[in-house]
């Protein structure tokens, strides 16, 4: 019996019509069409486009949905459950969704995508001979995407996180671009998956982008100075700060660098709001 290749259209010729639907067949193999995945009418003899899965009991079936997502296609699919110590599933319009392995996903969980996050995958078969998907890697992607023009440098660009880790989140832009988003342009690392706002700040000679998701300076200090006054209000009116204090303990407790924090702190103390005595901040009342 002719095995037929799940994750990819095939032209069937219908077999019989059935309670459940219709039998399919290509030379010696059946599979099953269930009325839940029928589009039209279909006559015996007749002729039908469709493609083939595995549903979750492992068996071959058919559907008259042609998903954009394939064995031989990538596209964005929504993530529909996460499950922890599993990975997510993402629903690509078939009856079944699949499953976005946790071997495929960031090694942080808090960076692992939520419901609703987009992730761009293909269909793939994981050791068990089971159907998969899998998030795009930067191999594949090499070349393919589209070329930034100069004009769009320092404007603001979205798009979605399809690749995260410690030195930086890799974007792929509503326009087709490549970006790179630095660890040191971000205040907190983005999950895969997410829809992210940022501005464009180089244009590689590739083609491709760097983006910052932190605010211009001028913006950034005004939010910035509002952090701190909500984190003195929140801890007595005091912090262990002061704009003499290590960059590294500053960063693990606002997520900003050392100048941004002395920007925010002389604000604030030009307006009266805060003085600094003793190696630490405090809230003028």
């Amino acid at each position: 019996m002719e095995k037929l290749d799940v994750g990819f259209v095939h032209t069937l010729t219908v077999l019989r019509k059935i309670d459940t639907g219709y039998v399919l067949q290509k030379e010696a193999s059946d599979v099953l069409l269930h009325k839940n995945e029928i589009t039209a009418d279909l006559e015996e003899g007749q002729q039908v486009k469709v493609f083939l899965y595995q549903d979750k009991k492992g068996q071959v079936v058919a559907s008259m949905t042609i998903p954009t997502v394939r064995a031989d296609t990538y596209d964005w699919a929504e993530v529909v459950e996460v499950v922890k110590d599993l990975g997510v599933f993402v629903k690509i319009g078939l009856a079944r969704d699949f499953l976005v392995s946790i071997d495929d996903l960031p090694k942080i969980e808090r960076v692992w995508p939520q419901v609703g996050d987009m992730l761009y995958v293909t269909l793939d078969k994981d050791k068990q001979d089971k159907m998969i998907a899998k998030p795009i890697t930067e191999g594949v992607f090499e070349g393919e995407w589209e070329t930034a023009p100069q004009d769009i440098n320092h404007k603001p660009i979205s798009g979605r996180i399809y690749r995260t880790d410690r030195e930086g989140s890799v974007i792929l832009t509503e326009e087709g671009y490549r970006g790179f988003i630095h660890n040191s342009e971000r205040k907190e690392e983005p999950r895969l998956g997410e829809w992210v706002k940022g501005r464009v700040i180089d244009i590689k000679e590739d083609g491709t982008i760097n983006v910052s998701l932190r605010p211009l300076k001028q913006v950034g200090m005004v939010e910035d100075a509002d952090e701190i006054l909500t984190y003195l209000e929140d801890h007595d009116g005091v912090i262990p700060f002061t704009d003499k204090s290590s960059p590294a303990d500053i960063d693990a407790t606002f997520k900003i660098s050392k100048a941004a924090f002395k920007r925010a702190l002389g604000k604030l103390m030009k307006e009266g709001k805060i003085e600094q005595k003793d190696g630490k901040t405090y809230l003028k009342h």
